[in-house]
């Protein structure tokens, strides 16, 4: 993958132009949230890992190489998702939309809005500024700060620990930067760990959710608002819920996506 200049991924390593490798043709179309001549947002489906990388451990299929051959053309990824997170992601069809949207995302200017469950009721708005390393093989820690909201809580009857229920949040999540599985690593900072995380989270309530049927991580990038480089109109694009994720949301009363 060849570097594009300008251009920061969140966390992990420089965006750049996909490899030409060609994704399988049996699968589904990757979901388009918006398109135009300029750039796209796709929904990203949780599971999927967007690019080859030293995470992938043998993995074949690639978000990159999907969207490299649905769009038929080049694409520059302008963000990354963790493999287990859905929703919206950004890139860009050309190089110099590519390092405009580098630029923006780099001065603050792409507003990031994330749906996360975690165990406990945290206050209903917080903030956690919590320095954080790069991950594996980038020990140098740096600043790294996630605004919480909470919109919804639920009380289930679920044994925990010496308690005969167990209590849960659905938040949303505004990352003011972009370290390595930021929100997932400062939701396990404030002990108010992620559901469904198996590298950061609580097991026995991940367990709880799994006998439930909700198997897959709860995160999931649910808005993204950004100036659009080719005339500055704000453009603000959202990910629905579907699948496992609803059916967690639907736990509580009056919250996002639930039915």
């Amino acid at each position: 993958m060849s570097a594009v200049p300008g251009i920061a991924a969140l966390g992990e390593e420089r965006a750049g132009e996909v490899a030409a490798a060609p994704a399988p043709a049996a699968l589904a179309p990757v979901r388009v949230l918006h398109a135009d001549a300029w750039l796209a947002v796709v929904d990203k489906p949780a599971g999927l890992m967007v690019h080859d990388s030293a995470l992938a451990r043998g993995e074949s299929d690639f978000l990159a190489d999907r969207l490299r051959q649905q769009f038929d053309r080049p694409v520059f990824l302008v963000h990354r998702l963790d493999r287990a997170t859905s929703g919206c992601l950004l890139l860009a069809f050309d190089r110099d939309t590519a390092s405009a949207l580098g630029k923006a995302l780099m001065a603050g200017e792409l507003d990031k809005h994330y749906l996360a469950v975690c165990r406990g009721w945290p206050e209903p708005r917080f903030t956690i500024d919590h320095a954080l390393d790069g991950g594996p093989g980038k020990p140098v820690k740096k600043a790294a700060v996630t605004h919480f909201e909470r919109l919804a809580t639920c009380e289930l009857s679920l044994p925990s620990a010496h308690f005969p229920t167990s209590r849960y949040a659905l938040l949303r999540a505004m990352p003011q930067t972009g370290r390595f599985r930021q929100i997932r690593r400062h939701l396990k900072h404030a002990s108010h760990h992620l559901i469904g995380d198996t590298s950061h989270g609580d097991g026995r309530h991940n367990r709880q959710f799994r006998m439930l049927g909700i198997h897959r991580m709860l995160l999931h990038a649910s808005r993204l608002a950004f100036p659009h480089p080719a005339d500055g109109r704000r453009l603000e694009v959202e990910a629905p819920l579907e699948g496992e994720f609803a059916r967690a949301a639907a736990l509580f009363d009056g919250a996002p996506g639930a039915a």
